[in-house]
């Protein structure tokens, strides 16, 4: 079975024959689709799941944006490939695409920030060194990074305009799926990324156990893919930051600052532990309008691994934690000049915000991808339950740590009225 919902593909193979239907577009909360009764529960599951601030779980002081989502960032899109077969497969590709042109022609500032580098992040270091993201960000299993490079170099070598391109440094980062995935049998293809990207789209945008997130765990439970974002008030600046995670790691669950691991009994260094942890990774993209230089866009990646540490990562030994940061404010194309165009940058003085907005929507976007995810049984039997929605917001509310935004004081955006100046 293929089908899509608003930038997500699934590909099923149910029985060997392959069906395929065609879902409307729309929110894309859960896929649903007509698989065996004996997968309930998992592909289109009729498990209800919600966002963390459906369940009143309220991250921060400042306001989202209109979807709460890496999306937010104007231009943005985000792009799933989710591929289930048989009893052991449970994977896919995610990708970010900064912006609808010719990126390798038009490229967008980036850098990239390690939290602990026990991880493979393919086209890092061209990164550091010329500070430009010239293909969109492809995020999946440990073994297939060799077949998402070979996708965006495809789908950089077929755009318009590069025809005499020879070199493309192609990004592409990863955590380790295989308690879940038969990832030996390395099962992503260079058109599995390129449907993804075809599958790109703004708006609402697919979390939990899709893409990237099909195979995941996170503090013992089900992971994924999860996303957020946050608005800074008008009077500074008015820009966006958007963050999308691959969350894949252990620790002791924090959530709003509530102890939920230890509540739930399963969390890392405990004799009470229900499943194997694991190091695990994270995968972190962030994006911004904000216009920022290669440098700042570093200062604001550092700050992703403080919401990180917020739901009570500590970057285990075995952990592969990168930060992707990047800005759509601004291109740099390839010129004969001397001296490239000026642009004007926030200051740092500025910054501030701009950290707060970082840290906020990374510790959300991580709640997003555990509630989102579904219960998932894969390789050998193996199986992740998904975080229990009810017991977490009982923990919460026995803490009081729900509805924070309605109980104490937050930052409004004060926009300018109609005729007055900005």
């Amino acid at each position: 079975m293929k089908c899509m919902v608003a930038g997500i593909v699934w590909v099923v193979l149910l029985s060997g024959s392959p069906v395929v239907a065609q879902l409307p577009s729309g929110p894309p909360v859960v896929a649903q689709q007509t698989a065996p009764a004996a997968r309930t529960g998992e592909v289109g599951q009729a498990e209800k799941r919600a966002r963390c601030r459906e369940l009143g779980i309220q991250v921060g002081i400042l306001p989202t944006g209109q979807w709460n989502a890496i999306t937010d960032v104007p231009g943005v899109k985000v792009g799933h490939q989710t591929i289930w077969r048989g009893d052991s497969i449970r994977t896919g590709v995610t990708v970010i695409v900064p912006h609808d042109g010719n990126l390798y022609r038009e490229k967008v500032p980036a850098a990239v920030y390690c939290g602990n580098a026990f991880g493979k992040l393919a086209g890092s270091t061209q990164i550091a060194e010329l500070g430009t993201l010239d293909t969109p960000i492809a995020l999946t299993n440990t073994l297939s990074i060799a077949a998402c490079m070979q996708g965006l170099i495809r789908h950089t070598l077929a755009q318009p305009g590069n025809e005499t391109v020879g070199s493309v440094n192609a990004v592409v980062g990863e955590t380790y799926d295989g308690y879940l995935n038969d990832i030996r049998g390395m099962h992503v293809t260079p058109e599995d990324t390129l449907s993804a990207i075809a599958a790109a789209a703004s708006g609402p945008v697919a979390e939990g156990s899709v893409g990237a997130g099909t195979g995941t765990s996170c503090f013992g439970l089900k992971g994924g893919i999860g996303t957020s974002s946050r608005r800074i008030p008008h009077d500074l600046g008015g820009y966006t930051v958007g963050v999308l995670v691959q969350s894949n790691y252990g620790g002791v669950l924090t959530i709003n600052g509530a102890p939920v691991g230890r509540e739930l009994g399963d969390f890392s260094m405990s004799e009470y532990t229900t499943a194997p942890s694991g190091d695990g990774s994270c995968m972190i993209v962030v994006a911004t309008n904000a216009p920022l230089s290669p440098h700042a866009l570093e200062r604001l990646a550092k700050r992703a691994v403080l919401g990180l540490g917020r739901t009570g990562s500590v970057m285990q030994n075995g952990s592969g934690d990168y930060v992707i940061a990047f800005s759509t404010a601004y291109r740099i194309t390839d010129h004969d000049r001397v001296l490239d165009p000026p642009v004007a940058t926030v200051a740092r003085r500025a910054m501030n915000p701009l950290f707060l907005a970082t840290v906020e929507a990374t510790e959300e976007a991580v709640y997003n991808s555990m509630f989102q995810a579904t219960s998932v049984t894969g390789t050998d039997g193996h199986r992740r339950e998904a975080i229990p929605l009810d017991r977490v917001v009982e923990i919460c509310r026995r803490y009081r740590v729900l509805n924070l935004q309605e109980r104490l004081p937050g930052v409004r955006d004060r926009r300018p009225a109609s005729g007055e100046s900005e």
